[in-house]
């Protein structure tokens, strides 16, 4: 008799700071050749696969969390690993802040 064993992928998490795009970014061209959209939920990871969907979520609000696309390579900025769409930024709470602390956890990769 073959038993099947059936498993969920574990994508680790990592913790840092995450920052926004600003409005000058507006139709320029993205990593994945799409033009940034600051009305859609998306952002930039300097590892994780174009197109993987990732959840950030604040560490002082565990309950403020956003689900985004990858379009684009970055942050270039030493200590953040996630810059966010504006709407993605807003949706997080973080419009007024400009960075906050962040978990950002790998949903699912394109292949997944």
């Amino acid at each position: 008799m073959l038993t099947l064993l059936v498993c969920q992928k574990a994508y680790a998490q990592e913790e840092g700071v995450a920052s926004f795009y600003a409005d000058w970014f507006t139709g320029r061209t993205m990593a994945n050749g799409d033009a940034y959209n600051p009305k859609e939920l998306t952002c930039a990871h300097l590892t994780a696969p174009l197109g993987s969907i990732m959840k950030i979520t604040r560490k002082d609000c565990p309950d403020q969390s956003v689900i985004v696309r990858v379009v684009d390579r970055g942050p270039y900025v030493k200590g953040r690993i996630v810059d966010l769409s504006k709407s993605a930024a807003e949706q997080l709470g973080i419009l007024h802040l400009g960075i906050a602390e962040v978990v950002v956890g790998l949903i699912k990769r394109p292949q997944d």
